[in-house]
Parts: C-alpha cells; structure tokens; sequence
C-alpha cells in the first residue's frame, strides 16, 4: 500500500466528519452532505412536554421522512392501543417506549425550503442532563418546549439556564398542548408571560412564541384555525428566520493536532480546522511552545492535495522544518493568536451526583487537548428557584456556578463565542466520566494576596493502573472503638490481599499520630484534623491504584462524612464492631484504665462519645470471632470491590 493509500485508510476514518447513522440516517430521505453547512437546532423542554412528539410531527408535516416510516408509526401506535404517537419517530430504544423518556440526544438531518437544518433532540430527564449539554453545544437556536398546561416547571428552568450558559441566543418557545386549555386566549398569553420573565432573569428572550399542538399538527408547518387570534408565525416560519451559523472561516486560524502520522519520509500532523483558513506556504506557529513551521502541503479525505483549507475540513499537513507536534497543540497564526493562561474562568455546569468543592482536580477537554486542573475558587453559585447568583462554598450536584481553574502550564484557547465551539470545554473525572459543561470566559487574574496552588496530577491513567494491578484503587476506612480490633483485622487483611497480588497499604492510626500528625492533640477540632489528614493521604494512595486500608477511631459521624467527601469515590466505611465491655476487657494499651483513673480526659467510649456507623458498607464483628474468620470476612469484601469493578471496565 502507498502512503497516500495509508493515509487514507489510517487517518481519515478515525478523524472524518460526522455521518449520520443509524435512526438518524434512516429517518428523513433528504440526505445532507455537508452538517457543517447546516444550522443546528437544538430542541429542549421538560421530560413528557412533547419534544419528541414535535419532531415527529414536523418531519412528516414538512415530508422529511422516508417512505413507509409514517406507516410503521401507526403500527406501533395501533399494537399499544394509541392515537398516532409521533414520537416513537425518535424514541426507538424500547427502554425508552417503555419508561416514555427519551435518553439520547438524537441528531437529524433536515430540510425545510431547500434550507438545511440538524435538529437535536435533547433529553428532558434530570438523569440524562449529561447528553443534553453535549448535544445542544454546538447549536445556533433552540426550541424549548413548554407544557402550555403545566407551564414552566423546574426542568424548563435548568434548560432555560443551560441556553443562557451554552450561550444560545436564539430561543423560539413552543407552547404545546395548548388544545388541553381548548385554545384559549387569555391562559396561553398568561403561561407566556411566566416564561418571558424565566428568560428575562437569564438575560435571555425568545424571538418568538408559538402556541401549538403538536400531536394534532396545530401551528406546526400550517396554521391552526383553531386559533383564529394568532397571528405570529408557525413554527417552520419560524425556524426560517433563525440565522445561518456564521463563517468560521473569517475568523482567526485555529487548528488542533489530533495526531500525528509518519509514514515514509513524510510525517503528517492531522486535524480538523475549527477556525480560519490556511494555505500552502503559510508560517504557522505550534502551540504554548511557539515553535514557528511553514505549511508544506495540505491533504483531504478523496481529494488530490490543496493549496488552501478552511473552517470545517478534516486535513493532514506536513510542516517545514518537520516538527513533531503534539496532540493537542493549537497551530495559529503568529498576528492573531488565542489567549494563553494557567488559570481561567469559567462557567459550569456540574453533573456530578456529589457536590464539585475548592481543592478538586479534574481533566479539562478542550478540543483535542486535555489538560489536568484544580478547582481554584468557586465565584458565584447559582440558585435555582430564584436564578440569582451567590456566594458559595461548593456547587451542588447538577448545578450552575461561576468557577476559577488552574492548571501546570498554560491553556491555549478562545473565550466562549455562542453559536461557535470556542472555549468549549468539559471536566471529566479520574473514570474518564464526563462530569460538568465548562464554557470558558476567559483569564483569571490571581487576587491579592491569594495563595497560588496548582497540584499536579499522575499521567498515567486509572484505566492503565488497573490492567497492571488487576484491581482498581479504593480506601476502606475502618471505625471502631479503641480495643475493638481495628488494626489487627486490617494487618491480617493486609497479609492475605498482598499474598493474592493485591497493592495494599494500611495507614494506622497510632502511626499517623508518630508521624504526619505527631502536632495534633485530642481536641474535637485536632481529631478533625487527624482525620482529615489521613483522608487526604488515603486519597492519594487510592489515585495512584492502591487499595488503603484506614484504622482511625474516628468517633464523630461528621468526621467520617468529611473523609467520605476528601476521598470521593471508591470509599467504603467498615464498623468494626465490638462492645464497650469487650474493648475494656482487652485493653491492650491500657487506655481504659487509665481513662477510668482520670488520667486521660475526653477518651472514646468512657467521658467522650462514640457515634457508631448507621449503614455502614460493612459489619465486623471482632468481640466473639476469631481474627482469622474476621480477617476472611473483611478480604472478601475488599477482592469482591476492587476486582470486579476493575474486571467490568477491563471488559468494557
């Protein structure tokens, strides 16, 4: 095979153009060539308002399906007993017929007036959050569909924000199932009045409403006699004036390297140009390093070389000198390069289940690159109920806030341009997860006196780190009273997980206390702080792939809460069960005795409380059972943890 062949086959299908597939090739019969030309419509509401319902019926009322697809419709509908449901158009998983949610967002080439359109059907379930805000990023409008009947309810208010913080200006609202208020005049205009003031607290507003039925066609692609007082548009008439996604190619050259291919004597750097255009002999500087390079050639997927590219197109370069970029790295013009900074602000939305605090780390997604960065300060978190923003400690689970990032080195980027994908970045997790929608606002000053920290976090991966170990990393921490067991249980656990190949280490309490925390007394605020301590250090243990297990005492609920948050996922609380009767008997630092002779103040169990787990992952109980048998019983569960987690993803 040639390399131009090669690189055909090698590089042009892992970074080609998106292609519709599956429900969305099957679907509408007017096939588009180009999606970049298109103008993409995002379509949000709250679950069971009727967004999949509109779609169904828009591509029929504007014959953008394929023949036959209106038929299997009213078979579908006819097997449940239904009117036409036009949205098991889109709704083709059964999970998804079943529960009556739709769970994907779906993208569908569309043609209205020899106009092309990508409509995105975006999930109104809290749960699928996630979806939606890949999916509606790249969008030049929206659709957001109210319940006329219902009005704006808590999911309307989370999509209004996600537009206001996507950055979505253009906003037609379709008040659906306006036939279940029998099309009257004065209840429509006053669910409209509630949403105008939505939006307007967003500093959003729509450019137009729609009153609709969509089940029944009313204001959809025909206008509804049953509505002799509207005069404004359809909805088609509406899309119509949306407008057509700017050029990208006027605009400042921005081209990530995705990878980098040799071979023969040529070595091609290949990207997709997201800004500007480039041409043959053009210098072009690489990334934070500022390397300069000429453009030597330009290549396409099926064409013979170019002199020029632009905006939109896949392409592979070689460079002059043959510099090695790397993945990531942003080739620019010299004259108009982006903004360079190793903190940035930006907003967020948080999908994660637990709350996002200061001190976290993440990977920021930008384009190709990817970057390790730590939650530096949070500026404003937004109330949902009111949608004012106000101080706040930490952002709560699928919520919006203002944040500050910082990171090693320098972040190449543009601040966030709504209708384009500049500074358009996500935070994933150590899972690799997608965790929270981060549109970057632009550099981040460092405030007076602020003390500037940029943890650095490990290259190698959770997922390498598990294919080595053959487990994945976890801390269990181990609570009990004094005498009750804890450190003999962890070191005969210790014992065994290591001879069965497992990367273990037990951090002990009494040898923390010889140590890290040798400054700390037995005040309720330095037993915090001990336990803190400890958290911090197990948490790095559990990134780096070890199971830790943790013997503290730890009294106080709150103490182990505040250990739960430190560490994050992968934690599991173990009671270490023995009676006050047991644990006095044993004895074995003299502890009790002494507390009993007024030696030692403030002693667990005695003068000092003990606030034992509720539900805890696991339940050892040590005052009648053997070590062995409770030392089998604690390896179990931990193998059960880290194995079979690992295993799954090893799979996957």
């Amino acid at each position: 095979m040639n390399p131009r062949m090669l690189l055909n086959a090698c590089v042009w299908r892992a970074i080609f153009d998106y292609v519709p597939t599956g429900i969305e090739a099957n679907m509408t019969k007017n096939t588009i060539t180009s999606l970049d030309a298109a103008t993409p419509i995002v379509i949000v509401g709250h679950v069971d308002h009727g967004k999949s319902t509109l779609i169904g019926r828009l591509l029929h009322d504007t014959d953008n399906l394929q023949e036959g697809k209106v038929a299997q419709i009213i078979e579908s509908s006819k097997k449940r007993g239904l009117k036409i449901e036009w949205s098991f158009l889109l709704d083709s998983l059964q999970i998804e017929r079943d529960q009556g949610v739709t769970v994907d967002s779906t993208r569908i080439p569309f043609n209205l007036a020899g106009r092309e359109y990508v409509i995105v059907d975006a999930p109104g379930h809290r749960q699928f959050l996630r979806n939606m805000i890949t999916g509606a990023a790249d969008a030049e409008a929206a659709v957001l569909v109210v319940d006329a009947s219902e009005g704006a309810r808590e999911q309307t208010r989370r999509h209004a924000m996600l537009l206001h913080l996507i950055g979505i200006r253009h906003i037609i609202v379709l008040l659906n199932k306006v036939d279940l208020l029998d099309f009257d005049q004065a209840q429509i205009e006053a669910v409209q009045h509630d949403v105008t003031d939505l939006l307007t607290r967003l500093d959003l507003r729509a450019a137009v409403f729609v009153p609709a039925s969509a089940r029944d066609g009313d204001n959809i692609a025909a206008r509804s006699d049953r509505m002799p007082w509207y005069a404004g548009p359809t909805l088609t008439e509406a899309l119509a004036t949306v407008p057509s996604p700017a050029s990208r190619a006027e605009l400042a050259l921005r081209l990530p390297v995705q990878d980098v291919y040799r071979f023969g004597d040529k070595r091609y750097v290949a990207g997709r140009i997201e800004r500007g255009r480039v041409r043959v002999g053009d210098t072009v500087v690489i990334g934070t390093q500022k390397t300069p390079a000429r453009i030597a050639s330009i290549e396409s997927w099926h064409t013979a070389p170019q002199v020029s590219a632009y905006a939109g197109q896949s392409v592979a370069i070689t460079l002059e000198p043959d510099v090695i970029p790397d993945r990531g790295d942003l080739l620019h013009h010299r004259e108009t390069p982006p903004v360079e900074a190793s903190r940035v602000r930006t907003r967020l939305f948080w999908l994660r289940q637990e709350p996002l605090r200061v001190g976290e780390s993440l990977r920021l997604r930008l384009a190709t690159a990817e970057h390790v960065v730590t939650v530096t300060a949070i500026e404003a978190v937004v109330n949902l109920d009111d949608l004012t923003e106000n101080p706040g400690d930490e952002v709560p689970p699928e919520g919006f806030a203002q944040i500050i990032l910082s990171a090693s080195e320098n972040i190449q980027f543009d601040p966030f341009i709504p209708g384009t994908t500049d500074g358009r970045g996500v935070l994933v997790d150590r899972q690799q997860r997608i965790v929270g929608g981060a549109p970057l606002i632009g550099a981040a000053e460092i405030a007076p006196g602020e003390k500037v920290i940029h943890p650095s976090a490990s290259h190698v991966s959770v997922q390498d780190r598990e294919q080595v170990k053959g487990h994945k990393g976890a801390v269990f921490w181990l609570t009990g009273l004094s005498g009750a067991g804890k450190t003999t249980l962890a070191r005969a656990a210790e014992n065994r997980l290591f001879a069965a190949g497992v990367d273990v280490t037990v951090l002990d309490g009494d040898t923390l206390r010889a140590g890290l925390c040798s400054d700390l007394g037995f005040s309720e605020a330095d037993r915090t702080e001990n336990v803190r301590r400890a958290a911090e250090v197990a948490r790095i243990l559990r990134d780096a792939g070890q199971v830790v297990l943790v013997t503290l005492i730890s009294p106080l609920k709150s103490d182990r809460e505040l250990a739960a948050r430190i560490i994050g996922e992968d934690f599991a609380e173990i009671f270490v069960d023995a009676g006050l009767d047991v644990c006095e008997q044993r004895d074995p630092k003299g502890l009790y005795a002494a507390a009993r002779a007024g030696k030692i103040s403030s002693f667990t169990g005695i003068d000092a409380p003990y606030e034992a787990p509720q539900s805890p992952a696991l339940r050892v109980e040590t005052g009648a059972q053997a070590v062995d048998a409770a030392a089998g019983e604690l390896v179990s569960f931990v193998e059960a943890t880290v194995r079979a987690d690992a295993g799954q993803r090893k799979r996957g």
